[in-house]
């Protein structure tokens, strides 16, 4: 048997958690200030659209270019929440107002990849490490922040919530891998005593698996006890992905007078996700996450993807297609940083999409694949309540192409100056973890 099988193995008896990497399981817990500053990251996968997420309402280029699907403007029915007179946000992420309000929340618009793809797959490994343009780059830059942080890694140090390891923890140092905190907090087959006695007899002195074996069965311990500490949740209902991509269709082709168009676009939505899941189970899953970084001062990074941002028909305005996506991701959210308590003034969350859409709706009532997009980033220590970035209108001049966002910023400068100034990066670390990254204008990110 190989050594990954047998952690496969092990994956499958402890509620699929298993560690990852070269130098997986090391024993030894680090020092509690090692692991002190946390950092979240949230991949929206599919490319969603920042323009109506934070929507420049005051512009007349944004109503004229969005006719049935721009955000109304602050005060109206489903309108935007004004967050600067400029800018509004989707009436949908009404949870994070109050962060925004305490300065906890800010957003970096017409941000991204400077590569030109339009392909989901390829600007999604790009933006996973953080090497735009180069598919063969081995690992990813969340993998290469683990490494250079200081102290020793241990089994949950670094943890992904999702189906698979995704592309940005792939990479020499450990990590673990968990299908969603709720599944993993359930009993698994090493809960039964007559199983777990006789895999203790198989394994726990094995010279080459045991200390596999009881580094895992200790990670384990960990997930159980950090999430017996709460009762269970009872997750939103997840949607049937094709049903509601269905039912978003424009009549026309519900009708199936488009039947090849219609499946060709239903096949490319799913595609986006990559494996990820719809967004309706991420309130629990962010509840859950909470209650583990409280209970385990070990885990400091982790990952999340969600999908279904891919809105090319039936997009909606303040409600619809992408109004259901966004409501319980801020749910979620608002919920992890109130659950983590105090420990939420040392930990960043940041939101990422591969690209934006274009500026202009689609004859479906959607958007299609963009360019520059916002990102979002949260915490104790980020100087919110702003929009940053170099915003330079919709006028047609201004756009990528003629058709998008342009990129102003750097997704990496972004990701950069919290690893630098959160997680305390010196310079030489910062280019094992972005290489390649340019300069430029500094934001006023973190206070």
């Amino acid at each position: 048997m190989e050594r990954r099988d047998f952690l496969t193995l092990l994956a499958a008896g402890a509620g699929s958690m298993a560690p990852l990497g070269h130098a997986a399981w090391a024993a030894t817990a680090p020092a509690s200030q090692d692991t002190r500053r946390k950092l979240v990251v949230v991949m929206l996968r599919g490319a969603a659209d920042g323009l109506n997420i934070v929507a420049p309402v005051a512009d007349p280029d944004y109503v004229q270019a969005r006719p049935t699907i721009a955000l109304a403007a602050p005060g109206k029915d489903d309108g935007a929440l004004d967050l600067d007179g400029y800018f509004g946000l989707h009436p949908a992420l009404q949870p994070l107002m109050p962060l925004w309000r305490e300065r906890k929340l800010a957003f970096v618009h017409a941000c991204g990849s400077l590569d030109p793809t339009r392909s989901h797959f390829d600007a999604q490994d790009y933006m996973e490490s953080a090497t735009p343009g180069i598919k063969s780059t081995p690992d990813g830059w969340m993998n290469r922040l683990a490494a250079a942080l200081p102290g020793t890694s241990t089994p949950t140090r670094t943890l992904s919530i999702g189906p698979v390891l995704p592309r940005i923890l792939a990479g020499a140092a450990p990590a673990v891998n968990l299908a969603s905190v709720a599944s993993a907090s359930k009993a698994g087959v090493l809960e039964r005593p007559a199983l777990a006695s006789g895999f203790d007899r198989l394994y726990e002195g094995h010279p080459r698996y045991g200390k596999a074996y009881r580094d895992g069965r200790e990670a384990r311990r960990e997930v159980m006890a950090a999430a017996e500490a709460q009762p269970a949740m009872q997750p939103m209902a997840e949607p049937n992905m094709q049903a509601d991509l269905q039912a978003t269709m424009p009549p026309a082709m519900q009708s199936g007078a488009q039947p090849g168009m219609q499946r060709n676009l239903q096949q490319e939505m799913l595609a986006a996700n990559n494996g990820a899941p719809l967004p309706a189970g991420f309130p629990d899953d962010a509840a859950r996450l909470a209650t583990l970084m409280r209970s385990d001062p070990n885990i400091q990074l982790a990952f999340f993807a969600l999908g279904g941002w891919d809105t090319h028909a039936g997009q909606g305005a303040g409600t619809g297609q992408l109004a259901g996506r966004l409501s319980p991701l801020a749910l979620g959210l608002a919920q992890f940083a109130r659950r983590l308590g105090p420990m939420f003034d040392d930990t960043v969350v940041v939101v990422m999409s591969e690209f934006g859409r274009t500026v202009r709706e689609n004859g479906n009532r959607g958007t299609d694949h963009g360019h520059g997009n916002a990102m979002w980033v949260m915490g104790g220590g980020v100087a919110g309540g702003k929009v940053l970035g170099d915003w330079r209108g919709l006028s047609d001049g201004a756009l990528h192409e003629g058709r998008d966002v342009p990129v102003t910023t750097d997704f990496r400068a972004v990701l950069a100056q919290v690893a630098e100034q959160h997680l305390r990066l010196d310079a030489r670390q910062l280019a094992q973890v972005f290489p390649g990254l340019p300069a430029g204008a500094r934001l006023a990110l973190l206070g």
